[in-house]
């Protein structure tokens, strides 16, 4: 008879042998180990883990976040480091992943703010992917402005990845919103400055904002 399947390590086996490791190896394998199991009790470990000069290991532990979903975000705000720019970097990504609206803050900020191109991207990709249904429907509206303004101020960052993050969380945005809000038209106008060139000087960002433009109108042909 074949040898019955080895045990799943306990998440404190795995913690413990995430505390334990020596080497950069070692904190990416125990990490992604950990990240795999997916339980909820890894999510303050996996912070940890954002805030140490190990970039595969970060990657494994968004990851590991990203999977945990709204049961990490709690882990997420309440241990960020706020002095750690690479840990505060790792957490917008893994927020934005997760698209809670408990992390609209941060996102807001990081966009607004952030010195890394790459974080702001993150953040507008996030802006642009929050799952508004889970608010009551009283909420939906005042986060869903919040999410616009933050996304209208960053169509004019001086990077073009951050602005092609923009037109793509933009484009999602205004599929949530009815065509008669004032928000619709803002959303628009914003999106038909980045695709015309007078606004807009780098071709694939003008190339998918005009996508996103016909996807809209699509939409509403429907």
């Amino acid at each position: 008879m074949p040898s019955p399947p080895p045990a799943a390590a306990e998440p404190s086996e795995l913690i413990e042998a995430l505390r334990q490791a020596d080497s950069p190896m070692g904190l990416l394998l125990a990490t992604r180990r950990l990240a795999e199991a997916c339980h909820p009790g890894a999510a303050p470990s996996l912070v940890e883990v954002l805030g140490f000069n190990n970039p595969g290991a970060a990657v494994a532990a968004v990851d590991g976040l990203i999977a945990l979903g709204e049961q990490a975000v709690e882990p997420l705000l309440d241990n960020l480091d706020g002095h750690n720019y690479g840990a505060r970097a790792w957490a917008v990504r893994a927020l934005a992943g997760i698209g809670d609206v408990r992390g609209l803050e941060l996102l807001e900020s990081a966009l607004a703010c952030d010195i890394g191109p790459s974080v702001r991207r993150a953040a507008a990709r996030g802006l642009g992917q929050l799952r508004l249904n889970a608010l009551p429907l009283d909420q939906q509206a005042s986060v869903r402005q919040r999410c616009l303004d933050a996304l209208l101020a960053g169509g004019g960052d001086g990077e073009w990845v951050v602005r092609y993050a923009v037109a793509v969380a933009l484009e999602h945005l205004l599929l949530s919103i009815d065509r008669a809000q004032p928000g619709h038209h803002s959303g628009l106008r914003a999106l038909q400055q980045l695709a015309a060139e007078t606004g807009e000087d780098t071709p694939v960002v003008r190339l998918r904002s005009e996508l996103a433009l016909a996807r809209l109108a699509g939409q509403t042909e429907h």
